[in-house]
């Protein structure tokens, strides 16, 4: 199991645990969090924008020219920004802390 902590906008901290080789989007949907994740994961908007705690960026696979161009359209986005449906989770990200920028909104009512 993969520890993943999730900081809201306001500071509060939603700690779960989920299967290596989920998906942060999911993970995060699943625990309510507002990432509402339009294109279903396809890489085709920026709904799921997350900002990765910098002591955690460097261990993720970087990201793809594809996603640097939907983050270029996000809120909100820092050095450490991610689409969460673009990052997998590994052994190697247990203990991972993930930030849910102010702008995150889920209009699908999750």
């Amino acid at each position: 199991m993969v520890s993943v902590t999730f900081v809201t906008a306001k500071g509060e901290k939603v700690s779960v645990k989920a299967e290596a080789g989920q998906r942060l989007l999911e993970i995060g949907q699943n625990v309510g969090m507002p990432l509402e994740g339009t294109c279903e994961g396809q890489m085709a908007c920026s709904t799921c924008h997350v900002v990765i705690a910098p002591e955690w960026f460097e261990k993720l696979m970087p990201a793809l020219d594809d996603e640097e161009d939907m983050l270029d359209l996000a809120a909100g986005v820092t050095r450490t920004s991610r689409l969460s449906c673009q990052i997998e989770l590994t052994e190697a990200l247990d203990g991972l802390v993930v930030h849910v920028p102010s702008e995150a909104r889920d209009m699908q009512g999750r």
